[in-house]
């Protein structure tokens, strides 16, 4: 499977937004809460959970997103130690990025004890960009969904850039759509992975109206192929705001996976952009 720089749009135009002066008044817009997938801040995580935990909560950060990581799904804490040392900082472990493999079992059992309401597949569990390896993997994502359900999880698919390939005249994410169960398979659209994959996701909205509870908010710079902070990409963040009703968004993770300085600023830039909208 590609890394997440593969498979952008290489006809697609960079659109520049503006700059937002420094500032750290970062409260985010009225009513909505933003959270952070923790992929972000990796190599940090990884050294020192609990104080980048504490780093992340005093920027205005209110719900965690894990990812795996070479110590675990959390950082080489118990799943009770993370959702406690999120609680103590105000935070709510929400959600957590994962593989669906044979360890699922494991993976459900720990989410359950953490208290985190959903767990999303990271990346497609079979290779194959084709109509009929996309149908098998909604087969297979129907069936974690039910396997959740019963664990009091949700579970879902977080997107990349490949998925928007097509197959026999078909674009591959959507036979993902229409073939999962919208109460089984709660959608993590990637709005940046979407707008890198060549598609817009006002469409999608569109298409599939209230299919995505989850986002990952991530502006990208379509000329490198890579994310960046907010303002200096191709995303039209203020419209994705704008709209979120539409897509049915409940849980809005920032994530950014390259960085002009390093993670903490890019974030502190990025939670300004969002105060300033």
């Amino acid at each position: 499977m590609a890394t997440r720089r593969d498979f952008f749009t290489q006809s697609a135009l960079l659109a520049l937004g503006t700059m937002v002066a420094p500032s750290y008044a970062l409260s985010p817009p009225k009513n909505l809460k933003l959270g952070v997938q923790l992929y972000t801040f990796r190599k940090e995580m990884a050294a020192d959970p609990k104080g980048t935990l504490k780093q992340i909560a005093a920027i205005g950060i209110k719900e965690i997103e894990t990812a795996r990581s070479s110590k675990g799904h959390y950082y080489g804490l118990s799943p009770k130690e993370m959702k406690r040392t999120c609680a103590d900082l105000g935070m709510n472990l929400k959600s957590g990025h994962v593989a669906l493999d044979k360890n699922f079992q494991k993976t459900m059992e720990e989410a359950a004890a953490s208290g985190q309401e959903y767990l999303i597949c990271s990346s497609m569990p079979s290779n194959g960009q084709t109509v009929d390896n996309y149908k098998k993997v909604a087969d297979a994502f129907n069936k974690a969904g039910e396997d959740c359900k019963k664990m009091g999880l949700k579970f879902g698919y977080h997107n990349h850039g490949y998925e928007f390939e097509s197959d026999q005249g078909k674009v591959l994410y959507d036979i993902l759509m229409d073939n999962t169960q919208p109460d089984l398979v709660h959608m993590e659209l990637d709005l940046g992975w979407v707008v890198m994959g060549g598609k817009d996701p006002l469409d999608y909205f569109k298409k599939y109206p209230k299919r995505f509870p989850l986002w990952h908010l991530k502006d990208m710079n379509l000329k490198e192929g890579h994310s960046t902070e907010f303002g200096k990409g191709a995303l039209d963040i203020t419209a994705m705001i704008a709209n979120r009703k539409a897509s049915g968004v409940k849980h809005i993770f920032i994530e950014q996976e390259e960085y002009a300085s390093t993670p903490m600023e890019s974030m502190k830039h990025n939670m300004n952009y969002m105060h300033h909208l």
